[in-house]
């Protein structure tokens, strides 16, 4: 952990006076710089984005009630943001990160402090970049323990150890490059070249055996692994053999325990497991691969369909030296396009609803959405040729037939100032023209495009249905909101019944979350209080997709009261 210079504390002790206050918390300071480290990987060698040379990311480590104080310098080329992704940001959305929704990017050579406090939060989540497709590299996990003297729920002592897993993708090429191409050509982009757990392959990789993490445990002992999906592109099954998981937490919220072989984490989720260290039969002297593999419902070769692999060893056994000798133990993973356990594994999970821990799920709703979500075509320009479906068609995205168009006024900054012409209130409630969305794929295709937002008073209740579409195949769209925990309150197949679904709806102990499957070929819908004033984006996680335009954004206005409102801008908020 960095302290601050002087220079930064002073510049920054009026913005910290002002915003606010947390309840016994500390503050916590970090510096991240961004610059460009050498990482070989895959026996390919790669000058890539990095925060302080670490790939991945260094961790942020925090308590509810923290303030968390980040100066990020920007040394590298592109233009950066961070994303505090799942962190509430309570009235600080200047400190979210998306690049021209709450700021405009971190120049080359310039720096920008985000400034927050966790309120009413604790588990894991991560941070990442939010510009294009740097995520790729530029992440890393975040912390949050209970409270001083709150001990956890779901254990009644404290695990041995704390281990964060992180999912991600490995690219032998520049991901700029690749997604600049695809873009360029309405072509699907490249698919990552591997999948990583906290930046390592595995062995399962040609040129990779040296390139595995090792978790290291010792018999008898309880281990909290925190396992977050910073993958680009997939959504994972997860498992270590021989051994069971008990979930406890996702997306930094209590979860009702359930024991699970294998857990499904998508782009943007995180999910805390309970590991005892006790292998069935009596299998400590063996080595026990961790795997992860996709689950993939798009069209063949759109996604990455390989297997990274980590390793569970035992101590008295590592200690030994004899792991080559060891048997080797690999756990089974369902089919690629498993749909029905993705149905049945997010079915079993609810909240702890517990007096200590409420679910606060809207019963009455003010406003109510229909969003159908999934893919389309454009047009492909004159005199050029086109990869996407067709030759004269490119690829997109869209929420209600509409692909969202990024600004160059950041669109937090449009709303505080009243600048005009930035975007418009006009994002449609429901699609245009409705028709069988998990059917026969219409005749049309084509999508409009817009800066298209959803503007809601402060505290309205709201329900959000979201329809995942056939169009150009049925895919599992992963929507991540921010600024807001939501309430996953129904899920289901084929297309969403107005008339008779509600009535199925839990409104005790639904799941709280922050980013959530839409189900391949089904929807799923959500409530949350709209209690944030600012400007919230939401967006699919599978970065292709929002890449193409499947995103949009909510202006949530001021409340009457004082701690009700938008804090002012920060002095060093970057300039577009």
């Amino acid at each position: 952990m960095a302290a601050p210079s002087s220079l930064a504390f002073l510049l920054f002790f009026g913005t910290l006076l002002a915003l606010p206050q947390s309840s016994h918390g500390a503050t916590r300071y970090y510096t991240f710089n961004v610059t460009m480290q050498k990482v070989t990987r895959l026996c390919t060698t790669r000058a890539i984005p990095t925060v302080n040379g670490k790939f991945p990311g260094p961790k942020i480590v925090t308590r509810e009630g923290d303030r968390v104080v980040v100066k990020v310098v920007n040394n590298v080329k592109d233009n950066v943001t961070i994303h505090w992704h799942g962190v509430r940001q309570l009235r600080t959305g200047w400190s979210d990160g998306p690049a021209y929704v709450t700021q405009c990017p971190i120049q080359t050579g310039q720096s920008f402090v985000y400034n927050f406090t966790i309120t009413g939060q604790r588990g894991t989540l991560f941070w990442h970049a939010h510009v294009s497709w740097l995520r790729a590299t530029l992440y890393g996990p975040i912390v949050i323990l209970p409270k001083r003297g709150v001990p956890y729920p779901f254990l009644p002592v404290k695990p041995y150890k704390e281990v964060p897993i992180i999912f991600g993708e490995w690219f032998n090429a520049d991901p700029e490059a690749i997604i600049a191409q695809a873009l360029q050509t309405g072509a699907g982009p490249n698919v990552s070249d591997a999948f990583t757990i906290n930046g390592l392959p595995g062995p399962l990789y040609n040129c990779s055996s040296k390139d595995t993490f090792k978790l290291k445990v010792l018999p008898g002992k309880w281990y909290l692994l925190r396992l977050i999906n910073a993958a680009l592109n997939d959504e994972l099954f997860f498992s270590i053999a021989n051994h069971t998981l008990t979930v406890v937490d996702v997306d930094a919220s209590y979860v009702k325990p359930f024991h699970t072989d294998i857990v499904l984490i998508t782009p943007g989720q995180t999910t805390n497991v309970l590991l005892r260290a006790e292998p069935d039969a009596g299998c400590a002297a063996a080595t026990h691969l961790m795997l992860a593999r996709p689950y993939g419902t798009g069209q063949p070769g759109t996604f990455d369909n390989t297997t990274v692999a980590a390793v569970l060893e035992y101590a008295p056994a590592a200690a030994a030296g004899h792991i080559k000798s060891l048997p080797l133990f690999r756990p089974s993973l369902p089919a690629l396009n498993d749909t029905a356990f993705a149905a049945n594994y997010s079915a079993r999970l609810r909240s702890l609803a517990t007096p200590e821990f409420p679910a606060t799920v809207p019963r009455a709703v003010d406003r109510s959405f229909f969003f159908a979500v999934g893919l389309g075509t454009n047009p492909c320009p004159a005199n050029q040729t086109c990869q996407g479906p067709t030759n004269r068609t490119k690829f997109t995205a869209s929420m209600n037939n509409v692909s969202f168009t990024m600004p160059t006024t950041a669109l937090l900054q449009a709303h505080y100032d009243n600048i005009a012409g930035v975007y418009t209130a006009d994002f449609p409630v429901a699609p245009l023209e409705p028709f069988n969305y998990t059917g026969t794929t219409p005749n049309n295709t084509n999508v409009s495009s817009g800066t298209k937002v959803v503007v809601l008073e402060y505290n309205t209740s709201v329900e959000v249905v979201l329809q995942g579409t056939s169009v150009l195949g049925a895919e599992s769209h992963p929507l991540h909101l921010h600024g807001f925990d939501f309430f996953v309150v129904g899920q289901g197949f084929g297309n969403y019944d107005s008339s008779k679904d509600p009535a199925k709806f839990n409104l005790d102990d639904p799941v709280q979350r922050n980013t959530v499957g839409v189900p391949s070929g089904g929807w799923v819908a959500i409530r949350f209080f709209a209690d944030n004033p600012g400007v919230w984006f939401m967006h699919c996680h599978l970065e292709v997709h929002t890449s193409w335009g499947l995103k949009m954004a909510w202006v949530v206005n001021d409340g009457p009261l004082p701690e009700q409102k938008l804090m002012p801008p920060p002095p060093d908020l970057p300039k577009c």
